[in-house]
This record gives C-alpha cells, sequence and structure tokens, in this order.
C-alpha cells in the first residue's frame, strides 16, 4: 500500500485536507466472522462528512461556467452535511449560503451552518417532494429568485458522482490493493454510490456494490421491480439516506443488490460502532454498516473483501440517536432490564414490603389485615415457606354467605400459595407467571422472601415504561 504522506507539510487551507480518509478494519462488531470489513471514514475529512468531497467541485464548475461570480450566493436543499461542504468553500471563496433543511433534521446540524454563517430555512419534512414547501422546492424558488445566486442541485447535479468516481473510487481501489469484492453504500443523492461503483467496475467488473436503504424510503423497491412498482414513501428517522423519489445522479444500473434495514437496526449499529469500534459516527453509517456486516455474514469468505462508508460524524446526532431519552421516546432502544428486586425496592410506599398472615389466623384477622394495609390478597407464610393464598374478594363472599366462616382458621379455606421467585428475575419474565389464577409472585433474595409484586404492581410499571 502507498504511503500517502499526508500532514507532513503545511496545507495552502483547509480545504487540500478534503479526501484520501482513512480505511479502517473493523473488528469487534464483526466477531466470529470470516469475511474482512474495512469502513471508509469520511468523517476525518474537515467538514466531518462524505459531502466534503462534492462542496469545491460543484462550486467550481459554476464559476468555469460563469453561472457564479464574485460575490454571489450558492443555494442548497440539503439534510446539512452537504451544506457544510458547500460553506467549507463558500468561506475561502467569499461567497454566501442559503440552506433549507426538513425539520427531521437535528439542531446540531442547523447550528453548524449557521456558524459557518449560513442562512438556514426550516420545512415541513412530511410533504411530497414536488410540494412547494419542500425542502428541494423551496431551494429551487430561493435561486430562482436570488440575484447573482445558483442552486447546488446535489440531486441532479453530475458534479456529485464524478467528484467521487474522481477521488472516493481510486483512493478505495488503492488502499484495498485492488482486493475489494464488495462496495456497501447508501443513496441519499446517489453521488458516492454511482461514482465510486463506476470507478471500481471499470477497473474489475466483478465488485459487487450493495446498496443499503432505511425502511420507508422508495429506492431499494423501485430497484428489486426494475421500476415497475411505483411504492410510496413513509417517515424514518435516519437522516441524510434514502429518497421518496429517484435523484438524478443516482444510478440504478449499477447496483447489485439492495437491501433494507430499519432506523433500530441502524441506531443500534451507529451505537455499537461508537462503543465497540471507538468509530464515532451517524445513523446513516450505522445503516450501511449494518448491511455490510450481513453480506460479509452471508459471504463467509476470508478471500473477500467488504468496504462500507462511515458517511458522518457522530457528534451530529448527540441530540438525537446518542441520547437515550430520545431514543426511548421514539421506541428505538429496549426498555432497561429492570429485576423484581430492583422493582420492588423501587415500589416503596407505607406498605411493608411483605404483609402476610399465618396458617392459624381466622378470617376475621386475616380480613382486618387487609383493610389495615389497603391490600387485596395475602400470601399465607409458615416460617419461612408460602403454604397458601387468601384473597379479599374470596372471604368477603364466603363471610357475607356464612358468617361463621369468618372465624374458621386461614389454613380451612386458603387457595394455592403464590409463586416464589428470584430476585434477579427479570421483570418481563414475571410478568408471564401472571395470569387469572395467580395474582401475585413473591421476592425472594439470598433464601429470604422480601415482598410481594402483585398484577397490578407489574401493570403500573409497564405503563410507566
Amino acid at each position: 500500500m502507498t504511503d500517502h504522506p499526508r500532514h507532513r507539510r503545511p496545507y495552502a487551507n483547509v480545504l487540500e485536507t478534503i479526501a484520501w480518509t482513512p480505511l479502517i478494519r473493523l473488528t469487534r462488531v464483526t466477531h466470529g466472522m470470516k469475511t474482512p470489513v474495512y469502513g471508509k471514514a469520511e468523517f476525518f475529512n474537515p467538514g466531518g462528512s462524505v459531502k466534503d468531497r462534492i462542496g469545491l467541485p460543484m462550486i467550481e464548475d459554476f464559476e468555469r461556467s460563469g453561472r457564479l461570480k464574485p460575490g454571489g450566493t450558492i443555494v442548497e436543499g440539503t439534510s446539512g452535511n452537504t451544506g457544510v461542504g458547500l460553506a467549507l468553500a463558500a468561506a475561502l471563496k467569499g461567497y454566501k449560503c442559503i440552506f433549507t433543511m426538513p425539520d427531521k433534521m437535528s439542531q446540531e446540524k442547523v447550528r453548524l451552518l449557521k456558524a459557518f454563517g449560513a442562512e438556514v430555512i426550516i420545512t415541513p419534512t412530511a410533504v411530497p417532494a414536488e410540494h412547494p414547501d419542500s425542502y428541494t422546492s423551496m431551494a429551487k424558488r430561493i435561486a430562482e429568485e436570488t440575484p447573482n445566486a445558483v442552486l447546488a442541485n446535489q440531486f441532479y447535479n453530475q458534479v456529485n458522482p464524478q467528484a467521487h468516481y474522481a477521488s472516493t473510487g481510486p483512493e478505495l481501489w488503492e488502499q484495498t490493493e485492488g482486493r475489494i469484492t464488495h462496495f456497501v453504500a447508501g443513496a441519499g443523492t446517489g453521488g458516492t454510490i454511482t461514482g465510486v461503483a463506476r470507478y471500481l467496475k471499470e477497473r474489475n467488473p466483478k465488485v459487487q456494490v450493495v446498496g443499503a436503504d432505511p425502511v420507508g424510503s422508495i429506492l431499494a423497491e423501485l430497484w428489486r421491480s426494475n421500476g415497475a412498482n411505483k411504492p410510496q414513501g413513509a417517515p424514518y428517522k435516519v437522516e441524510g439516506i434514502g429518497q421518496d423519489k429517484v435523484p438524478g445522479t443516482l444510478d440504478l444500473s449499477v447496483i447489485d443488490e439492495y437491501q433494507t434495514v430499519s432506523d433500530r437496526d441502524a441506531f443500534a449499529m451507529a451505537r455499537r460502532l461508537t462503543r465497540e469500534e471507538g468509530l464515532f459516527v451517524g445513523g446513516s453509517a450505522g445503516l450501511i454498516a449494518h448491511a455490510a456486516l450481513s453480506v460479509a455474514r452471508r459471504i463467509n469468505d476470508p478471500d473477500a473483501c467488504v468496504v462500507t462508508v462511515l458517511c458522518d460524524t457522530g457528534e451530529r446526532y448527540l441530540s438525537k440517536l446518542f441520547n437515550d431519552e430520545w431514543m426511548r421516546e421514539n421506541q428505538l432502544l429496549d426498555a432497561e432490564k429492570m429485576t423484581l428486586g430492583q422493582l420492588l425496592d423501587a415500589k416503596g410506599g407505607e406498605i411493608p414490603a411483605l404483609v402476610s398472615t399465618a396458617p392459624g389466623a381466622s378470617v376475621r384477622q386475616a380480613l382486618g389485615l387487609m383493610s389495615l394495609h389497603n391490600v387485596s390478597q395475602l400470601p399465607v407464610m409458615d416460617g419461612a415457606n408460602c403454604v397458601g393464598s387468601v384473597s379479599e374478594s374470596v372471604l368477603s363472599v364466603r363471610g357475607l354467605e356464612d358468617t361463621k366462616v369468618l372465624e374458621r382458621t386461614v389454613s380451612d379455606v386458603m387457595d394455592s400459595p403464590f409463586p416464589v421467585v428470584d430476585a434477579q428475575m427479570p421483570v418481563d419474565a414475571a410478568v408471564k407467571m401472571l395470569g387469572r389464577n395467580n395474582p401475585a409472585v413473591l421476592v425472594r433474595d439470598h433464601g429470604t422472601v422480601q415482598g410481594i409484586l402483585t398484577r397490578s404492581d407489574l401493570l403500573q410499571f409497564l405503563m410507566a415504561r
């Protein structure tokens, strides 16, 4: 592998640091797999994403054609990262920037663009692409109405895939020494997957290109049906990837396979890459890596070489996928596995953890005990053992039918004992034990019954969760 003398000498400006990002082998999340998987760490670019590669080339193309003159304005509809790539180049070249963004994008991205001096206009996510309020339609209108302005038009600007054909593709070929067998990428604009695929297939037609698409995007289904189906898009949480129509910069013919990945799997993998590999990436990188691991698992070949794109930095998603509260609110993170012992401790209150009666106590005493502590059932304890149970509803009915029952001993009228379970048992497992004939469980820790959890206790926990 060629040793590129990166950073050994000063650069003329920050734009010279774009590209030649590291290719890093994934070792933890691929545990047990024979197929090697590598991630192209695009967050090493100065703007933190793969989109840095297209900002300067698009601006220079506008300059060469005379469409962008000094002091002009660059307008674009962006999920954030392309805006940063454009803003980087615009900052050095003296252009203004106006960006439109869907409202599902993170606040970190909005603030980042504003930090570069850009004007940011937020548009609704839940509108069709052709709607006048969509971020792409609004950007087009602003560009038309603003003097000396150009629309970067990343979704149709062929400079986009050309930039990846000229940089990302050759880098991957050289970094893998021509051993790359599978390239896995997503498609937002389609520029990355199209440009890289065209280059790699020119060098080796056997290279397989795998597209990764979020559930809710239409691209995977369109590809599978060869355009015969016209699927309807649905909302999803992953940013900067997938579409509700085919961009002009996406060449579906270069893709050999498409995989669909859920928000939950995408975010889970992004968090794993961060915590297990030390690669702090966003949700789109997690989505693509999830698909790449699926490919690697299926191939099961140590001589193959799977490469995935780690699109951007996780710093742009601290308020979202790296925020446990946001993840739970959106049903994207499993609740913590609480044990029965923890639930018993959290129950607290004025009632003792275990209110019980003895086999020799009278029914009258048992009912009085339930009334005193405002409980509806009691375990019948003989020393440390539960030998039966009584409930307020059953004893009341029998006492009303025959008052002599009130003077009988509990052992004469008790029902089956409550199950005794270990304090370390997960709450979810205990839920399955509670039915019509089993209203409570006793919780045992170190051989001693510590308390009782009823159907009502567990229902309140589930509702709160």
